[in-house]
């Protein structure tokens, strides 16, 4: 089995959140618009949307493979830079598609070893079905119907198209990418009783097996590997403050738990792969009363001690987003 050391595994999971899922994610409008929901969602009767996002990824210790957290060696200074760029547009009175594409600079200082690079992350294609016909958005609840929250049913598919530890790179730190395709199945139901709102993201995906014959640059005698099903789950709280002119401000609190399993080469189980990241996230959204621009910005935070990750890097992320919804 081939040893992977911290820093393979650091530079592996900086893009495991760039997809289109948790905290670090290009953020979007709810289904009455917004700004409440936590993955890249075009509002309900809304034709087109485009979103960019700027975020800010530190990086501060890791947990090892047992659970227990990890200090970085004094002077370390780890940071990811991500631009993501999304766009979102109706196919039909009920489903939508997505695509968001990030580019991502590197800075990193670890021990005596310092690199900076940058290059395009791995892009991420998306489709949903909504599961309902009106906004399901009230003021008041007047009867059980009034609870019933905006349901969305979807995959996505993530398309390796970083700079993956399978590439020319001289070392860990000039990763963009995990080099995989993976398809995640995702559930998201949404909810807001103004001011209030709460939503819950489910999602499971799954790696495809892919050969190798190349690390850090270096050619290597040919295998096949897969890393392992990764499941996630958000729970989010928020609450809608109006403004003059109906402009609203939302304060959501969110809470994740990212789980991966072991993958394998050829078949057999590669015990130094599985990851999982529990984090906590707040965010801060304006909207105009149109709904029509959104501006958000969120801090994720991963809580720096034992128990709340395994196999991964703690971080702190920082992102500003910014939304133009086209009805």
């Amino acid at each position: 089995m081939r040893p992977v050391p911290f820093k393979s595994i650091c530079a592996a999971a900086l893009i495991l959140g760039a997809a289109i899922l948790p905290e670090q994610s290009a953020f979007s409008a709810s289904c009455c618009g917004g700004g409440s929901a936590s993955s890249l969602i075009l509002p309900k009767f809304s034709q087109s949307m485009v979103d960019a996002s700027l975020s800010i990824e530190k990086y501060d210790g890791f947990w090892n493979k047992d659970g227990k957290y990890i200090q970085d060696p004094p002077g370390s200074d780890l940071r990811q830079y991500r631009l993501s760029l999304g766009y979102a547009h109706r196919l039909a009175a009920n489903w939508q598609a997505s695509v968001v594409a990030p580019y991502v600079w590197n800075d990193n200082r670890y021990s005596a070893l310092s690199s900076r690079t940058e290059g395009v992350g791995d892009t991420s294609m998306s489709i949903f079905y909504e599961a309902f016909d009106s906004i399901m958005c009230v003021y008041k609840v007047e009867g059980i119907a009034d609870l019933k929250p905006a349901s969305y049913f979807g995959a996505s598919l993530t398309i390796p198209t970083g700079i993956s530890q399978y590439d020319d790179v001289n070392s860990s730190f000039d990763v963009t990418g995990r080099g995989f395709y993976r398809l995640d199945g995702i559930a998201l139901f949404d909810k807001t009783v103004y001011p209030w709102n709460a939503s819950l993201l489910l999602s499971y995906g799954t790696h495809f097996e892919r050969p190798v014959n190349r690390e850090y640059g270096n050619y290597v005698e040919p295998y096949d590997k897969r890393l392992g099903d990764r499941a996630l789950g958000t729970v989010s709280f928020g609450y809608t403050q109006f403004l003059k002119e109906n402009d609203t401000v939302t304060y959501t609190a969110a809470y994740s738990d990212l789980r991966e399993g072991e993958g394998t080469i050829d078949g057999e189980r590669d015990s130094t792969t599985g990851i999982r990241k529990k984090s906590v996230s707040g965010t801060i959204a304006y909207a105009t009363a149109e709904k029509d621009w959104i501006i958000k910005g969120t801090w994720g935070h991963a809580i720096k001690q034992d128990g709340w990750g395994e196999n991964f890097p703690a971080t702190d992320t920082f992102t500003l987003g910014v939304s133009r919804v086209f009805n």
